[in-house]
């Protein structure tokens, strides 16, 4: 799908003490903000952005860990990612915003919709378990979720991959993608290259150690569930066969499905299918 070009504003602010969140700014209208997912950035979103610009200010943030946001050493669980980018959200001058993540960027924005009610009006979840969810201790079990213990324990991941970004990113979308195609060798150094930067590996990992915490967070948060619309979208290789009936235990308002021979990275391997689906979803 050729991309339509679109004027890109990039935009760092500071949101906590330490912490500054990058973000790339297209487009105007309502604020939609999109929340990547690992080992990704903001560029992710590539293919999507132009196509929502025509109506939406388009927000496509570097998670704090990953691009050129900050990488502390503590602060992953997605409840405190979350008040910092409603912090963000508010630095860059809007009362209410939607949010769509995918993969950990999913579950970032589960935990600004349920613990900023007033301020999110819309949540696309796309392609990914959530943490507290009937599923979620079983999960560990499938092949295609080693990453997780992996990434959970301290330090060895940062060692074992250090020097060989690449190949890792390279075998990590391989195995999780059904349309190889959508993946050039210089979109995924993109990818290698951010993860090799100072403080990213470790910092991206962090999200993972912070899965205790989350599930925790939203066993609770899920006592009172979501009212606002949400949007359950994933690959019909993955998690789209699950994902609406995980996201009915969080939420009284789910709509959503698969989409037809995709793997895990929904935004880039069908990204006209994600376009249409949250263009209609968006405007509800």
């Amino acid at each position: 799908m050729p991309d339509t070009p679109v004027e890109l504003h990039h935009v760092t602010k500071e949101v906590a003490d330490g912490v500054r969140l990058h973000a790339v700014v297209a487009g105007s209208g309502p604020a939609v903000v999109l929340l990547h997912g690992w080992p990704q950035t903001w560029y992710e979103w590539r293919h999507v952005i132009p196509g929502l610009a025509r109506t939406h200010t388009v927000i496509a943030v570097d998670l704090k860990g990953a691009g050129q946001s900050s990488k502390p050493l503590t602060g992953y669980d997605k409840v405190t990612m979350a008040h910092e980018l409603d912090r963000l959200r508010e630095l860059l001058g809007f009362d209410r915003v939607r949010v769509v993540g995918h993969d950990i960027g999913a579950m970032v924005a589960y935990a600004w919709a349920a613990t900023h009610r007033d301020t999110v009006t819309h949540l696309g979840f796309l392609d990914a378990p959530l943490p507290g969810a009937s599923v979620w201790e079983g999960i560990f079990a499938d092949p295609k979720v080693w990453h997780f213990p992996f990434h959970m324990h301290r330090d060895m991941p940062e060692f074992l991959i250090q020097g060989r970004e690449y190949g890792y990113v390279e075998a990590f979308f391989r195995d999780r993608g059904t349309n190889h195609a959508a993946f050039t060798d210089e979109e995924i150094g993109h990818y290698a290259r951010a993860l090799a930067q100072p403080g990213a590996t470790r910092g991206s990992l962090e999200w993972y150690r912070a899965f205790p915490q989350d599930a925790e967070d939203n066993r609770r948060l899920a006592r009172e569930p979501l009212t606002v619309p949400v949007l359950a979208l994933g690959g019909e290789d993955r998690w789209g066969p699950r994902i609406v009936d995980m996201l009915r235990e969080f939420a009284t308002d789910v709509t959503g499905g698969s989409i037809p021979d995709c793997g895990h990275w929904v935004a880039e391997e069908r990204p006209a299918a994600v376009l249409a689906a949250l263009d209609t979803f968006l405007a509800a």
